[in-house]
């Protein structure tokens, strides 16, 4: 593929769908190759947009101005990077041949709905899942709860991220309370959820699964050292790469994430989402694009999970290996409803030379917003998750 002189007639033109901090990340490496980037999302001076050649502020779960905006862009590249978005209508552009969807219209049209990623999982491709079902109203999620799924058991939105709406439920009393979450907490407000049985698993896992060009054009599969995380209500609050765990069970695990990211097709990074208990593995969410347990990768690859994906877009070999023994990565939140915040600690946390920060630069601060991560590396997974939980303590929110 050439790769054309950003704001030339050469230009080879990208446009992120979602321009948070893992689209930025995308742009920025996207930018390294050359690329002229169109960074669009709901609200302005996201982090993407700060660093974009262009940047644009639409509700992109409107297909009409969805459609306006790209024939008005005309990229060559479309990538999608949030839940929110009209589908069907990237479907239409990528059947006229406005442009490419990465992976594909497809992909993202299932991903973005669990409902549709479940069901390809399950009773598609017949891999093992928790049990689970769909409901639409209250009544219908004591029904599924009492009808087989059984207590405990979590209750997400069908569409939705970073374990926003996501609650557990121990006993019956807690439905409502857990239904009126997920009805405030999706990306499209009211709709489907779905509600999981509680699986007793060892850990959880990120297994980022790349499918690139070979050299001789195929598309083939690679998959990075497996990634540990930490969730608390659903957000990763810390992640780790390597995982430790059985040969079986790593190859059990890409045997399922190849299975899912085949059926998906197109290129690009998939974060696969994978329940492990001794040997068993479960299938549970995937993603495609990078995944935000996977930032770990900032620090601990020689090509990162964003420059994966760029390279992946564009057709470009690429390399999963690890460049130091273990890495980590720790949740820095904004701990205040404030906007234009500021940071205390930053001298503190980067005195330990084997930290690094990055602040994402968004523009209002939540009380539990992600605002940012601290990463780190060592010679041990333990290691790198206590010097990368102790710089991001030492990172303190301020007002501006």
């Amino acid at each position: 593929m050439k790769i054309g002189t950003p704001l030339s007639p050469s230009a080879t033109r990208v446009m992120l769908l979602g321009s948070g901090e893992l689209g930025k990340e995308v742009i920025i490496a996207l930018q390294r190759l050359g690329v002229e980037t169109i960074a669009v999302d709901r609200y302005p001076d996201a982090p993407g947009q700060q660093v974009a050649h262009r940047a644009h502020v639409i509700n992109m779960a409107d297909p009409l101005a969805l459609r306006r905006l790209i024939e008005q862009e005309e990229p060559h590249i479309i990538v999608p990077e949030i839940e929110a978005i009209a589908t069907d209508a990237l479907a239409q552009v990528e059947a006229d041949g406005i442009a490419e969807v990465i992976p594909t219209a497809r992909a993202t049209q299932l991903t973005m709905n669990r409902e549709g990623i479940r069901k390809l999982a399950a009773e598609v491709l017949d891999l093992p899942t928790s049990r689970y079902a769909f409901a639409e109203s209250l009544n219908e999620l004591r029904m599924a709860i009492d009808g087989g799924v059984g207590y405990p058991c979590i209750v997400k939105p069908v569409i939705s991220s970073s374990g926003k709406g996501q609650s557990t439920i121990n006993e019956p009393e807690e439905i409502e309370k857990a239904w009126d979450g997920a009805m405030s907490g999706g990306r499209i407000k009211g709709g489907r959820v779905i509600v999981e049985e509680m699986i007793e698993f060892d850990f959880e896992i990120t297994l980022l699964t790349l499918r690139a060009r070979s050299p001789g054009g195929e598309i083939e599969t690679h998959f990075c050292a497996p990634i540990g995380h930490r969730q608390v209500n659903g957000d990763y609050v810390e992640s780790w790469q390597p995982q430790a765990m059985s040969p079986a069970a790593l190859q059990r695990a890409q045997e399922i994430a190849a299975a899912v990211t085949g059926n998906l097709g197109g290129r690009g990074l998939f974060g696969v989402e994978l329940f492990i208990k001794g040997d068993q593995v479960w299938f549970s969410e995937v993603s495609p694009r990078p995944h935000d347990t996977g930032m770990v990768t900032m620090s601990s690859q020689h090509q990162n999970e964003f420059e994966l994906h760029a390279r992946a877009i564009l057709g470009l070999p690429v390399s999963v290996e690890m460049n130091v023994t273990a890495a980590a990565s720790a949740v820095i939140y904004g701990a205040m409803n404030e906007s234009a915040i500021a940071f205390d600690g930053v001298d503190a946390a980067l005195q330990d030379p084997q930290c690094e920060l990055r602040l994402f630069g968004k523009p209002e601060a939540f009380t539990q917003r992600r605002m940012g991560v601290a990463l780190a590396h060592s010679d041990s997974a333990s290691d790198a998750r206590h010097r990368a939980n102790r710089a991001a303590k030492q990172v303190t929110p301020v007002k501006g």
